[in-house]
C-alpha cells in the first residue's frame, strides 16, 4: 500500500486517491536477526562492526526495495553505516541462509522467523517495536540497544472504494473493531504473529500517508529507480 506505488512507475490505482480507510486491522513485528556465528548480541553491536568495516557486512533480503531491503537500508541510513545487500528470491530463503551462516544479518518480520529463533537456529539481537515484545521479553528494542527512534513494521488494514458513504465506512469501522476485539480472533492472529489492532478510519487515513511520505524519502535517498 505505501512500498509499492514508489517503486512501481505504471500503477492502475493510487492509495491516497481511490480508497477510502475503514481499520487497520493489525501488524507484524520486525527484528534484527543474526546467524549464531557472528558475535553480535544487539544493535550497537552490528553497527559498531560496520563502521569498523565499512561496506565488509552483508545483509539478506527478499529482493530489491522489499521490506526487509527498505528496513536495513533505513537502519544503516539513520546509524550512518554502509553495508552490503545481497537480494534473494524470497524473504524464506533470506532468512534461512542467516540461519545457516551463509550471510551474517537482515530484518525480518518475526512470523517468518520466531520459529527458527525459539529453537536456537538464529539470534533476534533486537525488536522494532517502540517497546520490548511479551513473546521476546529478553530482546532489547533497536531503540533502546544502538539506534534511538529506530522504528519498523507492516501492517494489515481494511478499505473500501473512494466514494463509500460515510455511514457505511462508520459501519464497517464498527465492525472491525467488534471482530478484533473478539478473544477467539485475537488468539488466531497472534498465533500467526500478528499483533492485532483495529484503528479509527481517520487514524488509518493519516498512517497511510505518513507512511506513503516516508518510503517515498527513503527510496529516493536509496537510489532504487521505478521499474
Amino acid at each position: 500500500m505505501t512500498m509499492v506505488p514508489n517503486l512501481q512507475s505504471k500503477m492502475r490505482w493510487d492509495i491516497l486517491r481511490d480508497f477510502e480507510p475503514v481499520s487497520l486491522v493489525a501488524t507484524v513485528e520486525w527484528g534484527l536477526i543474526a546467524n549464531n556465528q557472528t558475535s553480535y548480541r544487539n544493535a550497537a553491536d552490528l553497527i559498531a562492526a560496520a563502521k569498523a568495516s565499512p561496506g565488509k557486512i552483508d545483509y539478506g533480503s527478499g529482493g530489491p526495495g522489499s521490506p526487509q531491503h527498505l528496513a536495513m537500508a533505513m537502519f544503516a541510513s539513520a546509524a550512518g553505516v554502509s553495508l552490503t545487500h545481497v537480494p534473494y528470491k524470497g524473504a524464506t530463503q533470506a532468512a534461512t541462509d542467516v540461519a545457516a551462516g551463509q550471510i551474517p544479518v537482515g530484518f525480518q518480520g518475526l512470523g517468518t522467523v520466531a520459529a527458527l529463533v525459539r529453537g536456537g537456529s538464529l539470534k533476534l539481537t533486537g525488536v522494532t517495536t517502540e517497546k520490548r515484545l511479551p513473546q521476546f521479553p529478553d530482546v532489547p528494542t533497536v531503540s533502546e540497544s544502538g539506534l534511538p527512534g529506530f522504528f519498523f513494521n507492516s501492517w494489515f488494514a481494511i478499505l473500501a472504494p473512494a466514494g463509500t458513504p460515510r455511514q457505511i465506512i462508520a459501519r464497517l469501522n464498527a465492525e472491525v473493531l467488534k471482530a478484533v476485539g473478539d478473544p477467539e480472533i485475537r488468539r488466531k492472529l497472534e498465533e500467526l504473529g500478528f499483533a492485532v489492532r483495529g484503528s479509527s478510519a481517520e487514524e488509518l487515513r493519516v498512517m497511510t500517508r505518513d507512511q506513503f511520505a516516508k518510503y517515498a524519502r527513503v527510496i529516493k535517498e536509496m537510489g532504487i529507480a521505478k521499474e
